[in-house]
């Protein structure tokens, strides 16, 4: 099984993060500008929440709060759950969906160093699935 360091080896390191002085409406334009659906929220180097698109549905949307005047700090989830680098695809699938989330920021140390989503689980997960297919495949033609 594959760990957290082999997805961000292949998709890359960049994740998007956001002051937790910043507004809803700034966070809104990460999502938009690179077609992601959180941010990593940040005061100064430590990590202190994340915001989802489900942040902004539920805690915006059903009171009605102006996003140009809600700072993320108000509205962000605060309890964030983390893997570092060293976790496998499996536990960061049973984080997920235990926890009911899609996005889990990957830490070393103190230090943040990624984010992996739900796509890219099941993406590593599919892949590792197809290898050992195959592998069972050329083991079978090789007992004809």
């Amino acid at each position: 099984m594959n760990t957290v360091a082999q997805i961000l080896k292949a998709k890359g390191k960049s994740v998007w993060t956001i002051s937790e002085d910043a507004l809803v409406t700034d966070a809104l334009k990460v999502f938009a500008e690179h077609r992601v659906g959180s941010v990593v929220v940040m005061n100064g180097t430590s990590l202190v929440g994340i915001f989802t698109e489900r942040d902004f549905a539920y805690k915006l949307g059903v009171d009605a709060k102006d996003p140009s005047q809600t700072k993320i700090a108000d509205v962000m989830t605060r309890e964030v759950i983390t893997v570092n680098p060293k976790q496998s695809v499996t536990v960061c699938m049973a984080l997920m969906t235990e926890n009911h989330i899609r996005h889990l920021p990957v830490v070393d140390g103190a230090r943040l160093v990624g984010l992996v989503s739900i796509g890219d689980v099941v993406k590593d997960m599919i892949e590792e699935l197809q290898f050992m297919v195959g592998q069972l495949e050329k083991y079978i033609q090789g007992l004809r």
